[in-house]
């Protein structure tokens, strides 16, 4: 049976907006390592606008760093399933737009034959939390206090609390720590 990796960097106050955590080369290189323990991304509408066409772009950008490049590399490679009902078509190669009901979707995935399913940005990452269908979440923690900005599951509501368990993690020059957790 596949994982359901959530994988997200956050501030120390929980905030995971984009704007407020710029990953360094070493961020980088922690998520281009995830990318080869997955075959499939699975986002929502917002989160595939931020990272398609960006991303693709970077892997064809001869000036873009060496961990951009490998990083870019590695997204574009992995297929991607993005939840949208607004949206009418994929930019990115090897995406597949899902109008299916999350859940049910999710569960087949995980049946199928293959390595992880990685699933980034909140909302999507939100409702799987929900209904108990993360296995393992990937933390980066960036010693920012952002003071304002989207927070990871705002809106949740857990039916019991998730107590998780710590596997690994590691400390960044930067002062980013990646934690590493899963359900029991």
């Amino acid at each position: 049976m596949r994982n359901v990796i959530f994988a997200i960097n956050i501030t120390l106050d929980g905030c995971c907006d984009h704007t407020k955590v710029i990953p360094d080369d070493e961020i980088l290189e922690y998520f281009t390592g995830l990318m080869q323990e997955v075959d499939l991304q699975v986002f929502g509408r917002k989160t595939y606008h931020l990272m398609v066409p960006y991303w693709p772009e970077v892997a064809k950008d001869q000036s873009a760093s060496k961990a951009d490049k490998e990083f870019a590399r590695a997204f574009d490679s992995v297929n991607k399933l993005v939840f949208s009902r607004s949206l009418d078509s994929a930019e990115a190669r090897n995406t597949r737009i899902a109008r299916t009901n999350l859940r049910d979707e999710i569960l087949k995935l995980k049946q199928e034959q293959g390595k992880n399913i990685l699933v980034g940005g909140v909302d999507v990452p939100s409702q799987l939390i929900e209904l108990g269908l993360v296995d393992e979440y990937r933390f980066v923690v960036s010693p920012v206090i952002a003071g304002e900005g989207r927070r990871l599951l705002e809106g949740v509501s857990l039916h019991d609390r998730l107590q998780l368990k710590l596997v690994d993690s590691k400390i960044f020059k930067s002062g980013c720590v990646a934690l590493r957790y899963l359900k029991p």
